[in-house]
């Protein structure tokens, strides 16, 4: 079976230096010199992980950090290879200006996009202007992902809901004219879902094609509600040359490149397939990961990639 890792990106961009004050403040321009790009670690990552040999890389949702489909859309215009998977919830626009979005990122990108639907802890939920609770968020998800499935594939798309209503929209696949329209014929993002509350396993069931689980989840038990689907876990990683140097680091996996190579393959063992990983610092590790785990796995199946 086909194994894919994917790198989880830095959305708070960081400097390796800070720069003099003279390079950066606009009033005060000097020639020959520019201003620092904010945007340049993450796409040194995501550089990291298309020469290393990852499948992909995901950009998280952080309320303090940048926005996930700005990262998401730089990222592919500058890779040929990634799957970029952004995370984002189903509050932060009509699922129809989603989808228009999306379409113009796959258009632009070789149809490499990816959803990653999360949701808010209520705190950060408020903060955002969201204010909805309880299942009702589930119900919102699933019609947000009716729609934008509906009105990607159709035109005269019409829903009402309890949180969204479309009246003939969709996105036509030939314009009036007889042109055909940049928004249509494409194929919908692969959605990926998580959690493992009822709830959550049926709206993965109705509309995800990868759900992702957390490390420590019984994940046999909840399969058994998602024939069908790929499965994937997120994990923080931390591998070196032996056990005892890797000792002080954290990470749901820990030890050294045999060990943890040992551990992914635990997982494929009980079918899981994609793995979200997470490494810090993160050019460095991703570079790690490709020159020292990957080729452990590689070793035993050519489908791993």
């Amino acid at each position: 079976m086909a194994v894919e890792f994917h790198i989880t990106l830095p959305t708070r961009a960081r400097r390796r230096r800070p720069f003099p004050e003279h390079l950066t403040d606009p009033a005060r321009p000097v020639l020959g010199h520019a201003p620092a790009d904010p945007y340049d670690h993450i796409a040194q990552v995501a550089r990291a992980a298309e020469l290393a040999g990852l499948s992909g890389a995901v950009v998280p949702f952080d309320p303090d950090g940048e926005e996930s489909f700005i990262v998401a859309g730089g990222v592919l215009r500058r890779s040929r290879h990634l799957r970029v998977a952004a995370e984002f919830h189903p509050a932060i626009a009509t699922p129809v200006y989603a989808a228009k979005l999306s379409v113009s990122l796959a258009r632009f990108s070789g149809d490499r996009l990816d959803w990653k639907l999360g949701d808010l802890d209520p705190l950060t939920a408020r903060a955002h202007g969201d204010f909805l609770d309880g299942p009702e968020r589930h119900r919102r998800a699933a019609e947000f992902l009716t729609i934008a499935k509906g009105v990607w594939s159709q035109s005269g798309f019409t829903y009402e809901g309890r949180h969204f209503q479309v009246l003939e929209g969709g996105f036509a696949s030939v314009l009036d004219d007889g042109v055909p329209s940049p928004l249509g014929g494409r194929p919908f993002p692969r959605v990926h879902l998580s959690g493992t509350s009822p709830e959550e396993l049926d709206l993965s069931a109705e509309h995800a094609e990868v759900h992702l689980f957390d490390p420590w989840d019984d994940i046999e038990s909840a399969v058994e509600r998602l024939p069908g689907l790929k499965y994937g876990v997120r994990l923080r990683v931390a591998a070196r040359e032996d056990a005892a140097e890797a000792r002080d680091l954290e990470g749901d996996l820990v030890g050294s490149y045999d060990n943890v190579a040992a551990g992914i393959r635990e997982f494929v063992s009980r079918g899981v397939t994609i793995f979200h990983l997470e490494a810090t610092p993160h050019l460095e590790e991703t570079y790690r990961i490709g020159e020292h785990l990957l080729p452990l796995l590689t070793k035993e199946s050519a489908d791993v990639h």
